[in-house]
């Protein structure tokens, strides 16, 4: 067996590697770069190495900098993780030669696979079905305009050694072709060294279905059921789950017999995953093989019972798979969802800084039966860098059931604190709550046609709203009477609580009566409705559980997160972001009367909409520039954002250039 892993790799999957190698009583070896220095996974690991500068391109994928962490920690094994040089043939071959085990594929897989261009024409002498397209590389702009013309639009624009959605553009019309190729091959060079792009015909309200895979050195082979991977945005999956909730039986078993023949055809062994696109009629078409652990591996072993990092450590130290294909079994349902750092109010825009409160829910067995699982490679007051990919983690629920795994998932993100940062909680929250999402009918296109204008957070209806009411309502009854209680007043001076209310919040007001109980409160609406409310909540926590609507095998638990700003109180549930105000009924009549600031007019500014170096400025003082034009390119998180005039106008003033770092919301040009 194995005696000491080096992880080639950083974040939450070396930290998922390294349990599972501290679970077999193997040694673990860490490597960092500068902004990596006090990284969890370098805490965790029995050693660490530093390997060069924050940038990948200076430490994470330069192979004689890994060598040399090896040869000083005498390790006889490198896990790649996944991104970085896990597809990396060149880095697998090094590491043969060297004498040293590779946890993951054979060289020869590693090259047939990695190139996408020649892994879809071994699949389909494998006899699995692909998607038409151009197989032969590709030159210039002009060329890709023309072959995605005789291909058909839409087309996808894709680098051959792509992955993670670097390097990918949906191209509708010769000038997106043109544009699309170009940035594609720019990430493409940025992330991987390599700008050999592809185009291949973009298949309309597909879903993305992959299949993992896995064998070992002896010529077994097995599939171990899919992964429904259609939620994506920018080409980046953001929810999985195991299995599909599309696919039958018979599907399945012809998609699983396809990946392992495939995985047969270039001789593949270890961990592995076959994507496919599938149509409405259950037709599918090969895209890629993943030549490593993917990131949404979690739901598949939450479904199997199966760890996939283990499998992949034991294959590599020639071991037998100990188990058939007749004895991998699906049991239940597990759903993941990314924690990005990234802001959805700003369309998703990458966010860097400090995360000044990192709170997790529990893992482990829940008391209702469900699991939550959380990989994660960040900790509180952790720094969330812009040189690398922006997942802070994977939270995963277990439930016997898909709607209960949803609503697993819907509890678990409400416990989920995370501050300092733009992040997608909200977002993550307001999916699990949308009806299609809970019926299943998922397609890749599913984040744009379900927020076309952009995510602004969940409206609360009027049921939501008087939850949320309640509890704002009891509170602000704790607020007061804590304040009440202070010591040093002069006797028989107290103020006595009211317990008539006005409630603001989201276009919601009403006059509600507190009755108060030993437990809690009764809030009484206008109406006559009543609704219990009860909680441990006291001033100072962030994140408290309410009960609401008698007792707790008959109401309602909510995990809301409760922030007070001034006299005003911030609820935060299920995507919902409020800012109630609770009121007597005289100050809320004055409340009315008093005028409304209105925000800076930035109309005539392009401003940096997140922190990232500007690589480009393509227009100058004084020039006329139409709606849609290119103004300038932003860098952050290794993806380049174009910046378009949204309107006609003439330049008055660039106040950045090519090379500058800006911040959020720094002035880029003014427009007259």
């Amino acid at each position: 067996m194995i005696s000491k892993i080096l992880i080639a790799n950083r974040g939450e999957i070396a930290v998922r590697v390294i349990r599972t190698a501290k679970k077999m009583g193997i040694a673990t070896v860490a490597v960092y770069s500068d902004a990596d220095r006090d990284a969890l996974h370098v805490r965790m690991a029995d050693e660490a190495v530093h390997i060069g500068p924050a940038p990948s391109s200076q430490s994470y994928i330069v192979i004689d900098r890994i060598l040399e962490a090896i040869r000083k920690t005498g390790a006889d094994a490198v896990h790649p993780g996944y991104g970085f040089l896990s597809e990396n043939p060149a880095f697998a071959a090094a590491l043969e030669k060297a004498g040293v085990a590779f946890i993951g594929p054979p060289v020869k897989a590693i090259e047939a696979m990695g190139d996408k261009i020649t892994s879809k024409r071994i699949a389909a002498e494998a006899g699995v079905s692909t998607v038409p397209g151009h197989m032969g590389l590709i030159e210039d702009a002009d060329e890709a305009v023309k072959i995605a013309a005789s291909i058909g639009y839409p087309v996808m624009i894709k680098a051959s050694a792509g992955g993670g959605g670097k390097g990918m553009r949906i191209a509708w019309n010769d000038a997106e072709a043109r544009e699309g190729f170009q940035s594609s091959r720019n990430e493409a060079k940025s992330s991987f060294g390599d700008d050999r792009i592809f185009i291949e015909k973009f298949v309309d309200q597909p879903r993305h279905i992959e299949i993992q895979v896995l064998g070992d050195r002896h010529g077994n082979t097995l599939y171990l059921g899919e992964r429904e991977c259609s939620i994506q945005r920018r080409n980046q999956k953001v929810i999985e789950e195991a299995p599909s909730p599309f696919l039958d039986v018979a599907t399945r078993k012809a998609m699983g017999e396809q990946a392992v023949a495939l995985a047969k055809a270039v001789g593949y062994f270890s961990a592995g995953t076959v994507e496919f696109i599938v149509d409405g009629a259950r037709q599918f078409y090969f895209l890629e093989m993943n030549t490593r652990l993917q990131v949404e591996h979690p739901v598949t072993e939450l479904v199997t019972g199966i760890d996939l990092v283990e499998q992949m450590i034991r294959v590599a130290a020639g071991e037998k798979l100990a188990f058939g294909q007749d004895d991998v079994k699906l049991a239940g349902w597990a759903i993941e969802s990314r924690l990005y750092a990234e802001d959805p109010y700003r369309n998703f825009l990458p966010s860097i800084g400090r995360l000044t409160r990192y709170r997790p829910p529990a893992e482990g067995k829940q008391d209702d039966g469900t699991v939550v699982r959380n990989d994660t490679g960040v900790f509180e007051g952790g720094e969330i860098s812009m040189y690398y990919d922006p997942m802070i983690a994977k939270l995963c629920t277990w439930a016997p059931d898909r709607l209960k795994a949803i609503e697993a998932m819907g509890a678990a993100l409400d416990d989920f604190e995370v501050e300092g940062i733009g992040h997608n909680l909200p977002f993550l929250s307001a999916v699990m709550g949308q009806e299609r999402f809970r019926s299943g009918k998922l397609t890749t296109a599913y984040i744009a046609e379900e927020f076309p204008e952009g995510f602004a957070g969940v409206q609360p209806d009027e049921a939501a709203a008087r939850k949320l009411a309640a509890i704002a309502a009891l509170v602000n009854q704790t607020l007061q009477e804590r304040a009440v209680r202070i010591s040093g007043t002069i006797g028989n001076h107290r103020r006595v609580v009211g317990r008539e209310w006005i409630v603001t919040l989201a276009g919601f007001e009403e006059m509600v009566t507190l009755e108060t109980t030993s437990d809690g409160a009764t809030v009484v609406f206008a109406d006559g409705t009543r609704l219990s409310a009860a909680s441990g909540w006291l001033p100072g926590r962030s994140h408290a559980a309410f009960h609401l609507g008698g007792s707790k095998r008959g109401g309602e638990t909510m995990g809301v997160k409760v922030n007070l700003i001034g006299s005003a109180i911030r609820l935060r549930w299920r995507g919902m972001d409020v800012t109630a105000r609770v009121r007597s009924p005289r100050v809320a009549e004055l409340a009315r009367l008093m005028p409304k600031k209105l925000p800076p007019d930035t109309s005539k500014m392009l401003l940096c909409p997140m922190p990232g170096v500007i690589t480009s400025v393509a227009v100058k003082m004084g020039d006329a520039v139409e709606a849609g034009q290119t103004l300038a390119t932003v860098e952050a998180m290794k993806m380049e954002n174009v910046l378009k005039a949204e309107r006609k106008g003439v330049v008055k003033r660039v106040a950045a250039s090519a090379g500058q770092s800006l911040a959020v919301d720094e002035l880029i040009m003014e427009f007259e």
